[in-house]
This record gives structure tokens, sequence and C-alpha cells, in this order.
């Protein structure tokens, strides 16, 4: 009997799992780094691996770059898998040579969004650039990550640690009356 592909049993990782840390969904171009994220936070040694369909694992939901490449995808990757997700991040890398994200994108979410710049010690990063399209597109805050050295991997790691606020349906709902796009906001 042929043993069955991991990434089908419900993509698990088979090691020990960190039931404190909030799962994050990850969008972006091919090749910004997203599965090399996963990898070096599962502490595991990175090696490249294409990712070909939509991968839920502990800590991340890895999608296929092609799905923001898409104007007619990113939507219904969001739509789909953020539900499942607790953070979304915007994963864009600092040597890429134009923006993915639309202004204001974050503002459709239901859930926290971040940026995450990968390969900020690329021969060819603008991390500055980088940085204006994520705020543009509305992230709340930014992690700058080298996913092969393992710098920055802890600061978004202890991100995912923290609680997250929580508050009424009262609060929401009044918040949300305010225009507020953070409806946990006090």
């Amino acid at each position: 009997m042929a043993a069955i592909p991991f990434a089908i049993c419900n993509g698990r990782w088979p090691g020990p799992k960190n039931t404190h840390m909030r799962k994050m969904f990850l969008g972006g171009r091919s090749e910004a780094g997203k599965t090399t994220l996963t990898q070096a936070l599962k502490n595991e040694d990175t090696h490249y691996v294409k990712t070909q369909y939509v991968k839920t694992w502990d800590v991340t939901i890895d999608t296929p770059g092609e799905y923001s490449e898409s104007k007619n995808h990113v939507g219904f990757a969001l739509g789909c898998f953020s539900f499942e997700s607790d953070v979304i991040a915007l994963v864009c890398a600092a040597d890429e040579p134009y923006n993915l994200f639309g202004p204001g994108i974050a503002g459709v979410c239901t859930r926290p969004v971040i940026g995450v710049i990968t390969k900020i010690h690329s021969p060819g990063a603008h991390v500055s650039q980088a940085e204006e399209w994520l705020h543009n597109a509305g992230v709340s805050k930014i992690f700058l990550v080298d996913s092969v050295t393992g710098e920055g991997v802890d600061e978004l790691r202890q991100y995912l640690n923290e609680e997250p606020h929580k508050i009424s349906m009262e609060e929401a709902i009044e918040n949300q009356n305010k225009g507020l796009k953070d409806w946990g906001a006090r």
C-alpha cells in the first residue's frame, strides 16, 4: 500500500505542535519565500519546494503564488482559506520588481493583516519600496525576515504567539460603527 502524502492528511506537520501559535495565511507571488518562511517558522532546514496547491500546516496556510498573481484568484484564496487562519500575511520579497497588492486590500479581510518582507539581504533588495507597497495595502505591522539566516523569524514567531485581544460583540459593533478598521481597537 502506498503512503499517503501528508498534505492529504490535513497537511499537519508531524512534529511537535505549538498549540499557542496563531495560524497565518500566506499570500504573495511565486518565489516570494512563503514556503521557506514556513520552514523557518517550523525550524526545518530550508530547501526549495514549489507549492502546487494550498497546503495547510499547523503554523501556516501556504498558497501557490499564482493565486496572488492572478487578479481573479487572490480574492478566491482570501475568501476560501483566510477563515481558517488567525492572521493574514501579505508576503513580499524585497527584490520583487513590481507590486501585487492593491491599495487598501487589507480592508476586505476579516482577520488582522500583516506584511512580511522576505529576502531582505538579496543583492537586489529594495526594502523601503516593499514597505511602501505593504503600507499602501493597509497592513497593520511589517516584519523584515531572512528565512535562510533566521533574521526576523523570532520576532514574527513572538507575534504569532501573542494572545489576541478579545472584546465583546457590543464593543466590536461600536468600533465598526466608528469606522475603525481594527474592531478590537480601544
